[in-house]
């Protein structure tokens, strides 16, 4: 969306996260194949997503700690903890950088005050609505995810 006031130009990206849908899916794969450890590649192939991007999404997930990497012939990722005990902003957080309400700000030529304030509003509202976010995300557990994908 784009929105132009007076001589500001406010572009506003409201995106949903594919590397979040992603990280869910590979988490899902794996939760149907507990306790076996599975390969970037076989997760790839499972949810249709480019193993190498998959690979980077995994590495997220590792350092988050819900979900461990092993080594060797038989080596590849698996659950950390069970999926009753992993809630989406807490993958949410993991995966992604850039948050769900992204405020780019053009700013004009023209330096005026009502520009700065309406840059500033904007800023505000987002952040309040970034927390909202989180904060209902932090209430769906991934167990819960998985069944309603599973029963609809």
């Amino acid at each position: 969306m784009l929105y132009v006031i007076g001589s500001v130009t406010i572009k506003i990206i409201m995106s949903a996260s594919n590397k979040l849908s992603t990280a869910v899916k590979a988490l899902y794969f794996l939760a149907e194949s507990y306790p076996n450890p599975k390969s970037s590649k076989e997760i790839a192939e499972s949810i249709a997503y480019n193993p190498s991007k998959l690979r980077k999404i995994l590495s997220y997930l590792c350092k988050s700690k819900i979900v461990e990497s092993t080594r060797g012939k038989a080596g590849g990722f698996l659950l950390a903890k069970p999926i009753d005990r992993i809630n989406l902003q807490e993958i949410y957080c993991s995966v992604e950088f850039r948050k769900a309400f992204y405020l780019d700000v053009n700013r004009s030529k023209k330096k005026s005050d009502y520009t700065h304030k309406f840059n500033n509003y904007f800023l505000n509202l987002f952040s309040e609505v970034q927390v909202e976010i989180e904060k209902k995300m932090s209430g769906i557990i991934l167990a819960d995810v998985i069944e309603e994908v599973k029963t609809h």
